[in-house]
């Protein structure tokens, strides 16, 4: 866990998902390449999630982001998993990302949930350069 991670960047992603998702929000994971850290998990839920492990999984995504650059699907947005249980949405952008598990929901959710993320970390990104320098 990041004891480094500035709080209005925590407070900005909780927001922007409370908004976009609403009650359907299972949880929210902040993470870069050396940091993980739970922002968010709905209180039905258990707080057994491997978060290492998940984090070294999404990690993946800040090098595979390059595999579908220059094609005609544009640039990389989010990546959406379905599974049983609910959908994991991942955006990342710049030096960091967020991971967001949610209940079923509608394409335009994802979207707008996409949208607000992205906003929220390109807004942050320089900072968290800087932090990793």
């Amino acid at each position: 866990m990041s004891d480094d991670m500035d709080p209005t960047l925590s407070d900005e992603i909780r927001s922007v998902c409370r908004t976009s998702v609403g009650d359907e929000l299972r949880s929210v994971t902040y993470f870069t390449e050396d940091a993980v850290e739970q922002l968010y998990l709905r209180s039905d839920l258990d707080q057994t999630a491997d978060l290492v492990g998940f984090a070294d999984h999404e990690r993946m995504g800040f090098r595979s982001q390059s595999a579908y650059r220059h094609t005609q699907l544009g640039e990389y947005q989010a990546t959406i998993r379905m599974f049983a249980n609910g959908y994991l949405s991942r955006v990342i952008r710049g030096p960091h990302g967020v991971w967001v598990t949610t209940d079923e929901m509608s394409m335009e959710r994802f979207e707008e949930l996409t949208s607000a993320l992205e906003a929220v970390l390109d807004d942050f990104a320089d900072d968290v350069a800087e932090t990793d320098a």
